[in-house]
């Protein structure tokens, strides 16, 4: 499809050169705040991991532009180098011609140059993309930068980028002078659903469009986001190939095609369970309403509990003969989501199966009526247990309050208004 006929003025998913816009989502601000951390600290050094097309490249570019110019940046692609390219490279990058060949002398200036940068309270920043297809002899130099010390802290600041996990290079023990200096061991996430979907439609109006909805509609957007896993490189291409295949607007959700996805950098059990336990990390779990294959209400949990039912006072009102007034709750303990059937008429089920108690996991399916329900956390991968005997118990007494306090506001609305019309009591 030719860019004017969908409005637009330019490409707005470009897969090479600057983007149009630069638009963040949470996991990639929160790697910004890594890299702004690591820059301040004394003794920064941080892992910075993210799949390949998960935006790394892009982020440390941003947060290059946004530093102190007066600091001195090496950004270097690690790929292949060995100490005589790495440092070559590095001193090249802080503005020098080089004429040695030497790696001794070559280390021996970068090492002078770094450290009167710091004692003069500027020490430079070296970040390294693609750090781990750094060679052996390479890392052994980088270690020996990394040990560089002056009165107030290290010497040179560093950021190791990576399209997978560091770890096991980080932990072997040749690595202790890096290791010990680690401040942030950061893995980039995927967007969310409503991300992703804002990040296409910003792309869309930085790049000219007028109705960004109309182009990529919800249900598209949702498939992209599908498709892409949420990494916003990967949903970038899948989008630019949509609108050049494209014969008509708007894009359907048929026409976006699923590529094979890359792994998280997250590769071990104890890497996740560290950064599943972290708040600004965990996205809160969302519930998608559909009848006959038609979404009709998307929601995000925000709050503790959710109320289902047929009462336009629920959080998901569903106005259906088939669903009890109050027909069943949700609530959120910790990291797990708590489904509880409210003695409703026809029941509550969970992947067909009728429950009266019971926490949910990711894709499960609730069915109440002829409506479904899908949960959508990607951090409930297990069925679990609620911490805390009594837990229920509470949830039972909380649901009554709310029981309580619905149904005097409904009853308060049902009586009729006082007017003008009505008579009045002579005295």
């Amino acid at each position: 499809m030719d860019l004017g006929a969908a409005g637009l003025h330019e490409q707005p998913f470009p897969t090479h050169g600057k983007p149009l816009a630069i638009i963040t989502y949470q996991s990639q601000r929160a790697a910004l705040d890594v890299l702004k951390e690591t820059y301040e600290h004394p003794t920064g050094l941080s892992l910075l991991q993210g799949p390949a097309l998960s935006g790394k490249s892009i982020l440390v570019r941003s947060f290059i532009d946004a530093i102190d110019k007066d600091c001195a940046i090496a950004l270097v692609d690690g790929k292949g180098l060995n100490t005589t390219k790495l440092l070559l490279s590095v001193l090249q990058q802080f503005g020098y011609e080089i004429d040695l060949s030497s790696a001794n002398e070559l280390l021996g200036l970068l090492r002078v140059f770094a450290l009167q940068q710091a004692t003069s309270g500027e020490p430079p920043l070296l970040i390294i993309e693609n750090a781990h297809e750094l060679n052996p002899s390479a890392l052994r130099a980088l270690c020996e930068l990394a040990e560089l010390r002056v009165r107030l802290g290290s010497a040179l600041k560093i950021v190791l980028v990576s399209n997978r996990s560091l770890s096991t290079i980080i932990d072997a023990p040749a690595m202790q002078a890096i290791a010990k200096r680690v401040l942030h061991d950061f893995h980039l996430r995927p967007m969310t659903r409503e991300e992703a979907r804002d990040y296409v439609h910003e792309k869309l109006i930085a790049a000219g469009a007028e109705f960004p909805a109309f182009v990529f509609p919800r249900e598209s957007c949702n498939e992209l986001w599908q498709a892409s896993g949420g990494w916003p490189g990967i949903i970038d291409r899948i989008a630019l190939l949509a609108l050049a295949k494209a014969d008509c607007l708007p894009i359907a959700a048929n026409d976006i095609e699923h590529p094979v996805l890359p792994a998280g950098t997250w590769d071990t059990e104890s890497e996740i369970a560290v950064e599943t336990v972290t708040p600004a990390r965990i996205e809160p779990p969302q519930f998608i309403v559909t009848n006959n294959g038609s979404v009709i209400q998307e929601l995000t949990m925000q709050k503790t509990r959710i109320l289902v039912g047929r009462s336009e006072h629920n959080d998901i009102a569903i106005g259906s003969r088939f669903i009890s007034r109050h027909h069943a709750l949700l609530v959120r303990h910790g990291n797990t989501t708590f489904l509880m059937d409210l003695n409703s008429t026809n029941g509550t089920f969970v992947n067909s199966k009728r429950v009266s108690n019971h926490v949910l996991k990711h894709d499960d399916v609730i069915t109440v009526g002829h409506h479904k329900i899908k949960f959508s956390d990607p951090f409930a991968t297990t069925r679990g247990t609620l911490e805390g005997e009594d837990f229920a118990d509470t949830a039972i007494m909380k649901t009554l309050d709310d029981m309580r306090s619905l149904l005097a506001r409904e009853n308060t609305e049902m009586l009729p208004t006082a007017t003008e019309d009505l008579p009045t009591l002579q005295t």
